[in-house]
């Protein structure tokens, strides 16, 4: 495959993705939000983690390495209690970077 249809391919996936972003925050973002449209972005969050994580952890390629686990399952013990993607996503990196550096 030659360079011009790489850099066509991404060219539109950028254009793609600015008009999506544009969208919400050009057109729609000096207005109010409906309350089923904000009911439905606040588990943006809950649905992106799992989709980053689980194959970093689960996938048939990857090792079952017990501290990537521990991340995973501190992660999600985190979510359920705090109720906040960030302080889940941090103290499961944390437990992570502190595994890694004890092994």
């Amino acid at each position: 495959m030659s360079d011009y249809p790489i850099w066509a391919i991404i060219a539109l996936l950028g254009v793609l993705t600015y008009l999506t972003r544009f969208s919400f925050l050009g057109l729609v973002g000096d207005r109010p939000l409906p309350p089923w449209v904000l009911r439905h972005l606040r588990y943006t969050g809950v649905a992106v983690l799992p989709g980053l994580v689980a194959p970093l952890v689960f996938s048939p390629g990857s090792e079952a390495d017990p501290v990537k686990i521990a991340a995973a399952a501190t992660a999600l013990l985190m979510g359920a209690w705090r109720r906040d993607v960030i302080q889940a996503a941090l103290g499961g990196a944390l437990v992570l970077a502190a595994g890694n550096w004890i092994l």
